[in-house]
């Protein structure tokens, strides 16, 4: 094995180098490095990635330094394998992305000024449109969780000047969509409830909560995990609090249940 895969490099570009060593043997080498292919990887890319969100959320800095490692490792094996075929290599994705963020940031590679953030993101829809992009919100993968997609496609728009003015409008557009969801239930014979059209309203709700929250510096996904961290650290407390009391959650009432609830809350 050459030293430069054995050695702790020094400086980023030996460490990025030493990387890159280690793939180029481990591709030739390993029988399991040997048969992975794009596709195969990218089920666990897309596991990888979550593992990082889970120590983010945890602020885990050793975890997060390692999950970003193994991030990395597929980025280099993702290009190695398209070096293969002479597709692209390491070195062209790099140059890629370099090129790609001095185009993108003309206040700063150009003579564009800027004022805030705003103009930044208002900007580089622009500079997308420009490169060939037929639509703002083209680039909104279609494969992302739908919390998450209506907040990145709420994001493009308002980089193109298509956003509410101010916080207050978007709150009673809550209250509309609350109002309008509320409705669709509010009938004497409950079998003649339009379902369809009762989920419509409720798409309807949560994309203009998620505006609002966009509006007061809130991200709806990491604010969602949270309370789903927190229901299931309380749930776990109740479950083992019935345990040592010798019972089972199906067998206690809800009143019973909510003393443990209580209790979970206060801690």
């Amino acid at each position: 094995m050459p030293i430069t895969a054995s050695v702790t490099a020094s400086t980023p570009s030996s460490a990025f180098d030493r990387l890159v060593t280690i793939m180029d043997d481990l591709r030739l080498n390993c029988p399991w490095d040997k048969k992975q292919t794009l596709e195969s990887l990218r089920h666990l890319t897309i596991e990888e990635v979550y593992e990082l969100s889970d120590s983010i959320l945890s602020a885990d800095m050793p975890e997060i330094k390692k999950e970003l490692g193994d991030i990395m490792l597929h980025l280099v094996f993702y290009a190695r394998i398209a070096s293969e075929t002479n597709d692209f290599n390491i070195t062209d994705v790099l140059n890629s992305i370099c090129d790609k963020l001095i185009n993108r940031h003309p206040h700063i590679y150009g003579d564009v000024e800027v004022n805030d953030e705003n103009d930044v993101k208002r900007n580089w829809e622009q500079i997308k449109l420009r490169e060939g992009n037929e639509s703002v919100l083209g680039g909104v993968p279609a494969s992302l969780p739908a919390l998450v997609k209506a907040s990145r496609i709420q994001e493009k728009a308002r980089g193109v000047g298509f956003d509410w003015e101010e916080k207050g409008q978007v709150w009673a557009k809550v209250e509309e969509e609350l109002k309008e969801f509320k409705d669709e239930f509010n009938v004497e014979d409950e079998k003649s409830i339009d379902h369809d059209k009762a989920e419509g309203e409720f798409g309807d709700l949560l994309f203009s909560l998620i505006n609002y929250a966009r509006f007061i510096n809130i991200n709806p996904e990491d604010a969602l995990e949270k309370t789903n961290r927190k229901f299931i650290k309380r749930f776990q407390y109740l479950e083992t609090k019935a345990k040592e009391n010798g019972r089972q959650l199906h067998n206690m009432s809800l009143a019973e249940m909510d003393i443990f609830w209580d209790e979970a809350k206060k801690l």
